[in-house]
């Protein structure tokens, strides 16, 4: 008897919360007053006062539904999604029948916080309302769909171990207004964004990273490059020479916004040059990216010949030194929608862009995509939440090392406006590790740089990865993806060329390279070694991978026709000086005999093996004895 009375009761509380009605008709005069001052103050986006005087109204009226839903809406804006939740579920229990118009909202700040299960019922709901007006069926189907993807993608993209923490990059940085389009040099110790100075003007500014690994206090950057008009949308070059960036209404201009560069000179940026009409249009161009060897240019566009929105672009550097014809990267990557924010990582095959019209959480997401061994890319991926949310997303870029990265966003402890953070990207979305050489190429007996052609092949594919040429004194930077073993060959006309190779397919140090980098005159008794020629142990065939330096030494002959060379051969002290003797002949042999299937007259070549008799190392050592093991050139006649 106790139990069924007990039953009746909660039935009969259930009945009382059905019949529970919301009437704005009978809401307390002095909670009404309230609430139109908090409007007025949302008016002015006032909404941290505005909320405060809406809470006031409930202590008032406690049943006052529409205070706890502009409550709710507000915390909505300020992107406060669980005090948002909390005040949308606390005026569904006070009428649920009045809340259901309200469903679409409380959806999308589910959506804020991750609860994407949660946000598609609560948009099932809405879309159950009947006679929905044509605007509000498609404003919620949209969110299904970006729903009902997040769910998808959180099946099948498992990430249990990752954490997403970004790190507010500090004062020294970041300030009231608004900082953003972050982006770095190679060896990730120079910074260089965009901020906004005042209401318009936006300009550069840079920062170093100093040795207690904090960024000093970020300054306007020197030279010419900054005005009273708006340049934004930059990208450094990774050797810090070259900056490309986006100017708007600038006299000069083809279009709204044009793309120009400016180079780093002994007094600061060079005053800045319009890329010229290939690349700008009556249109829109921005959002530049240049590839580690700075050989290629990726960029948005809105011109007339895209797929819709803005696509991306490239366009490659010519002989002559200026950029050529822009070539769209096709419907795998654009869409009807816009395409932006490309960003070419320093291993030259990882592109991040942000997209509104590939499947996604909603507005702007980032997405990531893989250049193969021919040149094509990958179907783009979403780099998934909570890296991508519901808000629009903008440019992202991540260091060398693969894992660094950053980016701009207005959270909630940003110091005014948009700030910028850095974070560590989730392993399946991160670009290939990547180290690094550079140095200087000089002439060896003069000690005069010289500019000259810096080439990086893949080893195993015999593709040249990248190709670089130096400045006018010699220096160069070229990036390294670890995976592979490189070879490495620097060529100026009247030299011997100079060749190294780096191995990471077996395991990928953590150090990068300083190389500097002697020339050899093409004169009578210059001598090389040849460091990418392959042998297996005590064999005399070439391996595969030697014909990436072959094949350059025979170009040498070819470019030099009255070239006459000697091939030697060496080995180190281990086994019988005899055996040694006869494997350092027969190695330099065969790489005359390379070259001569290749059309190069026999009279021109000559081989010798000196077997362990000219170590240039210990051969205490492994290191020393591999060095010992090699093949030289040696110049018999110019």
């Amino acid at each position: 008897m106790q139990r069924l009375c007990t039953s009746i009761a909660i039935f009969l509380l259930m009945i009382s919360s059905v019949n529970a009605q919301f009437d704005p008709n009978k809401v307390d005069k002095k909670a009404a007053q309230l609430y139109s001052k908090a409007l007025e103050l949302a008016q002015g986006d006032e909404f941290v006062k505005s909320i405060q005087v809406l809470k006031d109204a409930i202590k008032i009226d406690p049943s006052f539904e529409d205070a706890y839903l502009s409550i709710a809406g507000m915390y909505g804006q300020l992107k406060v999604y669980d005090s948002a939740i909390l005040y949308y579920e606390k005026a569904r229990s006070i009428d649920a029948s009045y809340f259901q118009d309200y469903n679409l909202p409380y959806s999308i700040n589910l959506a804020g916080k991750g609860r994407f299960e949660d946000a598609l019922h609560a948009v099932d709901t809405f879309l159950l309302i009947p006679n929905l007006n044509e605007s509000s069926v498609k404003a919620g189907s949209y969110r299904k769909k970006t729903y009902e993807f997040a769910i998808d993608y959180a099946k099948n993209n498992a990430a249990s171990s990752y954490t997403f923490a970004p790190k507010n990059l500090g004062d020294s940085i970041n300030t009231e207004t608004s900082e953003y389009y972050p982006t770095l040099t190679i060896d990730g110790k120079q910074l260089i964004f965009t901020r906004r100075v005042d209401h318009m003007n936006e300009d550069f500014f840079g920062s170093d990273l100093g040795k207690d690994d904090k960024w000093d206090k970020a300054k306007l950057l020197a030279g010419n490059i900054n005005s009273n008009l708006n340049e934004g949308a930059q990208n450094i070059s990774l050797d810090g020479k070259w900056l490309v960036f986006t100017g708007c209404n600038f006299p000069e201009g083809y279009g709204s916004c044009d793309l120009y560069i400016s180079y780093l000179t002994p007094t600061g940026w060079s005053f800045p040059e319009n890329l010229g009409g290939k690349i700008n249009t009556e249109g829109w161009e921005s959002a530049p990216s240049l590839s580690p060897d700075k050989r290629d240019l990726y960029f948005a566009s809105r011109r007339p010949d895209g797929y819709g929105g803005s696509d991306i672009y490239v366009c490659h550097l010519l002989p002559n030194g200026k950029f050529g014809q822009p070539e769209n990267l096709g419907p795998g990557i654009n869409t009807i929608g816009d395409e932006s924010c490309p960003f070419i990582h320093p291993d030259n095959q990882t592109l991040y862009f942000t997209s509104n019209g590939h499947p996604g959480y909603g507005d702007d997401d980032l997405f990531v995509t893989r250049k193969g061994p021919k040149g094509q890319w990958s179907a783009p991926k979403n780099l998934g939440y909570p890296i991508n949310t519901i808000e629009k997303e903008g440019s992202l870029v991540i260091s060398a090392d693969g894992k660094t990265a950053y980016y701009a966003s207005d959270r909630s402890d940003s110091k005014g406006g948009l700030d910028l953070y850095t974070f560590e990207m989730r392993n399946d979305v991160r670009p290939v590790k990547t180290l690094w050489v550079k140095g200087k190429v000089f002439d060896a007996k003069t000690n005069n740089g010289l500019p000259s052609a810096v080439e990086l092949t893949n080893l195993t594919t015999r593709e040249v990865v990248s190709k670089v040429q130096t400045d006018e004194t010699g220096n160069y930077l070229i990036t390294l993806p670890i995976g592979r073993d490189y070879a490495f060959n620097v060529n100026r006309k009247g030299y011997l060329f100079y060749s190294e190779n780096f191995s990471f397919v077996e395991k990928s140090p953590d150090s990068t390279y300083n190389i500097d980098i002697p020339l050899q005159p093409l004169e009578a008794n210059a001598s090389v070694v040849l460091k990418n020629i392959f042998f297996d142990v005590n064999k005399t065939d070439l391996k595969p991978e030697s014909q990436v330096e072959l094949d350059n030494l025979v170009q040498l002959m070819k470019d030099n026709p009255t070239l006459k060379i000697q091939i030697n051969g060496h080995t180190d002290n281990v086994g019988k000086a005899a055996d040694n003797l006869k494997l350092s002949n027969g190695r330099a042999e065969s790489v005359v005999a390379y070259i001569t299937s290749k059309g190069i007259k026999e009279d021109r070549l000559s081989s010798k093996g000196f077997g362990a008799t000219q170590p240039i190392a210990t051969n205490d050592t492994e290191e020393g004895k591999a060095q010992n093991r090699r093949t030289e050139l040696t110049v018999i006649a110019k």
